[in-house]
C-alpha cells in the first residue's frame, strides 16, 4: 500500500479553512479522510462540514473524526490509514488557534504506519490578515511551516488595493519561506489536484495564480480566466542516476508544488524500484514495485517546456556504474521516510 498523504489545513479564525475543505471534498470520486481538531466544547467546525457536504460519509471516506486535542491524532490516523478504506488523502483541519509549526511537527513525527506528511496548507484572510495575524515588525513563524499559502477572500479587497496587498503578503511570506507555493482564491476554491491525486478532476472556477493576480486589472478585465493546477508527466526505461533525481526533488522548478512517481535504480547488482513523493520541502521515498520510470510534476503557472525538460533529464537512463553519492542520498531519504 502506498503511504497516504496527511495534509495539515491551518489558518486563523475565519480565514476560510472550512470553505476550502468543503470545496476539495467535492472532487469527483475522491476518498478523503478528515480529522477535525476543534478545541471548543461544541464542535462547530464538524457541524459546518457535515452541513455543507451533501453526502459526508461517502465523500469523506466514511469517517469524520472529532478530536478534543492533538493527543488523539495518532489514533485517528491509525483508523483512517486502514487499507480497507482506500483513502487518497487525510486532511487534518486544525483549530484556528493552532500553531502551524506545531501541527506540522505532530504529523511529521506521527508513529502511524502507511501515512506520510502531505504538506501544510495555510489559509490567509486577505482582507484581515494584517490586523489579526501579521501585525509585528517580523513576519510570523507560521509562514515557515506552510508549504502552500492560500490567499483567500480576494473579492473583499478593493480593486485599487488588491495588487499591493498581494505583493505585501508575498514579500512577508518569502522572508520566512522563500520556496513557499502561493495561490490566490475566492471562497476557498483551490484546485484539489494541488493537495492530492484526483482522478479525472474537472477544472474549478475561483482559483487564480498568484502572479496573475499581481497583474493590474487581471481579476476584473478577465473575470472568467482562472489558472488551475497543471501537470507534466515524463517516462523512461532503464535505471536512472539517483543523484540527478534528487537534484530535481530537492530543487523543483519554479511553480511546481508536488512531484510523484516511481523510479528504477541499480543497487548492489539488483534493479530496485522506489516510489517518490515531494510536497514543498518534504521528500518521501519508499520501496515500490513494477518496472520503468514515471514522474509527474504538479503546480501552477509554471513553464511547461522547462518543467518537462527538467523531469525528463532526471529520468534519463544511466550509462555505467551508479555514483556512490547518489545512492547515499537515496538511502538517507528512505531511512528518513520510515
Amino acid at each position: 500500500m502506498a503511504a497516504i498523504p496527511v495534509i495539515a489545513l491551518t489558518g486563523y479564525l475565519g480565514a476560510g479553512k472550512t470553505s476550502l475543505l468543503n470545496h476539495v471534498l467535492r472532487a469527483p470520486d475522491a476518498r478523503v479522510g478528515v480529522v477535525i481538531n476543534d478545541f471548543g466544547e461544541l464542535n462547530v467546525d464538524a457541524a459546518l462540514v457535515t452541513g455543507q457536504v451533501d453526502e459526508p460519509a461517502s465523500i469523506a471516506g466514511g469517517c469524520i473524526c472529532c478530536l478534543p486535542d492533538e493527543g488523539g491524532l495518532d489514533a485517528a490516523l491509525e483508523r483512517l490509514a486502514d487499507p480497507k478504506l482506500g483513502l487518497d488523502a487525510i486532511i487534518v483541519e486544525a483549530s484556528g488557534l493552532a500553531d502551524p509549526v506545531a501541527v506540522s511537527r505532530i504529523i511529521r513525527f506521527s508513529g502511524v504506519d502507511r501515512v506520510r506528511p502531505g504538506g501544510v496548507v495555510d489559509v490567509i484572510d486577505a482582507a484581515m490578515h494584517f490586523e489579526t495575524v501579521d501585525r509585528d515588525s517580523s513576519p510570523p513563524a507560521r509562514y515557515a511551516a506552510a508549504s502552500l499559502v492560500v490567499v483567500n477572500k480576494l473579492d473583499q479587497i478593493p480593486d485599487a488595493d488588491r495588487a499591493a496587498t498581494l505583493d505585501r503578503i508575498e514579500s512577508r511570506v518569502r522572508e520566512r519561506h522563500p520556496e513557499a507555493h502561493i495561490v490566490g482564491a475566492v471562497g476557498g476554491r483551490v484546485d484539489p489536484a494541488l493537495l492530492y491525486d484526483v482522478a479525472d478532476a474537472e477544472p474549478e472556477a475561483g482559483q487564480l495564480s498568484f502572479r496573475e493576480l499581481l497583474i493590474d486589472g487581471a481579476p476584473d478585465d478577465h473575470p472568467h480566466h482562472h489558472v488551475h493546477a497543471v501537470s507534466v508527466t515524463a517516462t523512461s526505461t532503464g535505471c536512472i542516476d539517483p543523484g540527478a533525481l534528487f537534484d530535481l526533488l530537492e530543487h523543483p522548478p519554479a511553480g511546481v508544488y508536488r512531484l510523484k512517481g516511481t523510479v528504477a535504480v541499480r543497487y548492489r547488482e539488483r534493479v530496485r524500484t522506489y516510489v517518490v513523493n515531494v510536497v514543498g520541502p518534504n521528500v518521501h521515498v519508499a520501496a515500490g514495485t513494477g518496472a520503468g520510470n514515471s514522474l509527474v510534476a504538479i503546480g501552477t503557472g509554471f513553464d511547461v517546456d522547462e518543467v518537462r525538460a527538467r523531469v525528463e533529464a532526471a529520468l534519463r537512463p544511466l550509462d555505467g556504474p551508479v555514483p556512490t553519492a547518489g545512492l547515499r542520498r537515496l538511502q538517507r531519504y528512505k531511512r528518513l521516510s520510515i
